[in-house]
This record gives C-alpha cells, structure tokens and sequence, in this order.
C-alpha cells in the first residue's frame, strides 16, 4: 500500500473507534443499569444526554480547535477521548459514568471534523468523495461488527472490559495516526469567531444543514423504534432480529458507498429523486409490515437510499468554505455531525409521539413527512447553488 492508502485506512479506523464509543452503550444498556444499579429509563438518559452534548459542544470545540496546529489539536483531543472512555470503564457509579460520557461526547465531534479535513486535503481530488463516504462507513461497520462484538463481550464478562477495548483500540488508533499523518496540514487563515460564523450565514450553507437535519429526522423517525418494528410488528423471533439488524447494517454500509458515487458523478442535483423514493417508501411501509417479506424489503431498501446525502453534502460544505470562506474551514466540517444529531433528536421526538397516538405501524409517515420537506430543501438548495453559479459568470 502507498502512503496515501495508509493514511485513508488510519481515518476510517478512527472514524469506526468514534462509531464504537458511541454504539457501545445502546448494546449494553441494560448491563450498565444493572451495574450502576439504576433503572433502564435512567441508563437510557445516557444516550440522550450525549448526543445533545456532542452536537452542542462540537462547533464550540470546533471554533476553538481551529486556531491551533491541527495535526496537534488531533492529538491532544484524541488523548482526551482515550481518557475519558477509560474512565467509562472503571466507572463505578453512574455520576461517573455520566461525566466520562460528557467527556467523550465535548470531543468526538471535532475529531470527526478533523479527519474529514484531513482526508480532503490527503485524498487526490478525483478520490475525496469515496474517502469521506467510507469514514461515514466507519460508523456503520461499528455498528455492525462493533456493538455485537461489544455486547457479547459484555454479556460472557462484563461491560467494563467492552469499554477498555475501545480504549485499547483508542489508544491503538492514536499511534497510528501520530506515525502516519502529516504534522503541518495546510492552516485555515486567521479569523475571528464573526469571521468564522460568517459561513452559516450563506443560503448554500445554511440550506444544506437543514437538508440534513430533515434527513437525519426523516431516518429516526422509525428508525428509533426498529427492534419492535421488526418483532412486534413483523412477528419475528429474537434470534432472528440479530440477523435482520446485521443486514441492515450492511445494507447502510453499501448505502455509505453509494452515496460516495452519487458525489463523484452528480452530486446534489439528484438528492430530489431520492427523497422522492424515500417518501413512497415511507408511505407504504405501515402497510408493508403486515407482510415479513415486504417489511424487510422496504426497510432494506431505505436503509441503502435514505441517507445517500452524506458524501454529497460533505463535500458541498467543504467546496463552499474553500472557495469563499477558507478561515472556517473547519468549522464547515463539522455541520453535518452537528446537525445529524439534531435531526435524530427530532425524528425520535416524532417517532415517540406518533406511537404513542397512532401505533407502532404508522411510524413511517412520520418519516414521510420529514421527507417532504427534506425534498422541498433539496430542491431550493439546488437552485440556490445554480444561482450562485450563474451569478460568478456573469
């Protein structure tokens, strides 16, 4: 392998040791309150509480990140993750499980961030859309080798020494990306936080984290509640769902790869047709669960389709920022992961109030809905984009 190969293999790594940290507790909820001896409502608080810490702490982080070396601030932020998840598992109440969760959760964000500017600058242009897709599969292949290793290991032993492999495999992963990275990445030209902010103030920029909140929501708003789906609503045994929940995640696996090609060949200008599926699915699906076969089918299908944007949008983001808003960089980096966590926390919201009023089979017109208006954005997004396009050649 050149050294370019490494590099690509040592930011997916990092990305699917994120994906690990963050997975591991849904798999091994149960575990956790039954150690910490509190309810599984509490331990199922923990989830929450993170994803809200990571997608508020991470553009702060970020802005702050941004004035220093950034192979350095990597560094020292990988250092605080690895701290912190090893203190997740020497944990031994839940306070002190909570505040290494926080801890993990400040700088996740920003070390996404930062392996996705590192890979735009490393990756020859013709190859940056196939490498950020596969750091976005990074958390997928997390997911589905990741946690059911996690859980396994939870169950023959403890929870605990789950956590100390992540940090085995955190440490691991720092270094080698000391060993392999370049430590003087092209800087970002100093600015201050108005200057910096300046970039979401861009109808180009502030459309496209909307598109993707509405997408996240769209995802979450059945997604959420996809144990009971495939068991309560399809019927199946237990055993079985382990196997429908490997293929689903490969499924998302294959949709990360997909959504690579889709920002190679065309970028955003085909999301509309996707979104236009995805609602059709969606609207079908409540009746699609009365059939085994069909269910899976349906599910399948959006799993590979419904987040297709990432890789595009990632992309668009960045090519923005290059081009009229260098100094924020960074900070253009990180608005996915930001908004993706609130879009999940929106779609979970939906998909909570929709089973409690309307059942475990109408969850997908929740999904629906947020489809329609991610279809809405994506179009003005487009035509914002050739606007700004024709606007530079006149």
């Amino acid at each position: 392998m050149n050294k370019y190969r490494w590099q690509a293999s040592a930011l997916v790594l990092a990305s699917f040791m994120l994906g690990c940290n963050e997975f591991m507790v849904v798999g091994v909820i149960s575990d956790i309150a039954k150690s910490l001896r509190v309810t599984v409502a509490d331990a199922g608080y923990l989830v929450t509480i993170f994803a809200v810490v990571y997608a508020i702490s991470t553009p702060l982080v970020t802005l702050f990140s941004n004035k220093f070396n950034r192979f350095r601030a990597l560094m020292v932020l990988m250092i605080i993750f690895f701290i912190g998840n090893t203190a997740s598992g020497f944990a031994t109440t839940y306070s002190t499980f909570l505040v290494s969760r926080l801890l993990t959760a400040v700088v996740a964000g920003t070390i996404e961030s930062l392996i996705i500017v590192f890979a735009n600058d490393l990756a020859p242009h013709d190859k940056r859309a196939i490498l950020i897709s596969w750091i976005a599969a990074g958390f997928s292949i997390a997911s589905v080798i990741g946690l059911p290793i996690g859980t396994a290991i939870s169950t023959a032993t403890s929870w605990h020494v789950a956590f100390h492999l992540i940090s085995v495999l955190s440490f691991f992963t720092c270094i080698v990306l000391a060993f392999i990275l370049p430590r003087h990445l092209a800087q970002a030209p100093e600015s201050s936080l108005k200057g910096q902010l300046v970039l979401l103030t861009d109808r180009r920029i502030y459309l496209g984290a909307t598109l993707i909140l509405f997408s996240a929501a769209a995802e979450y708003a059945y997604y959420t509640y996809i144990r009971p789906l495939i068991t309560t609503a399809m019927g199946f045994s237990t055993t079985a769902l382990n196997w429908l929940l490997f293929i689903l995640g490969i499924m998302s696996i294959l949709g990360n790869r997909l959504s690579g090609t889709v920002a190679e060949r065309s970028g955003l200008s085909t999301l509309p047709r996707f979104y236009i599926a995805n609602f059709i699915l969606l609207m079908i699906l409540p009746s699609a669960l009365n059939n085994q076969f069909t269910g899976v089918g349906v599910l399948m299908i959006l799993t590979l389709i419904i987040l297709v944007l990432n890789s595009p949008i990632q992309i668009h983001f960045l090519d923005v920022a290059e081009a009229d808003y260098p100094q924020a960089t960074l900070l253009a980096s990180s608005l996915n992961a930001i908004f993706f966590n609130i879009g999940i926390s929106l779609g979970s919201a939906t998909a909570a109030g929709v089973l409690a009023h309307g059942g475990l089979l109408r969850l997908g017109y929740g999904g629906a809905a947020f489809s329609i208006f991610a279809l809405i954005t994506a179009l003005m997004l487009n035509h914002s984009i050739a606007a700004h396009q024709l606007k530079n050649q006149q």
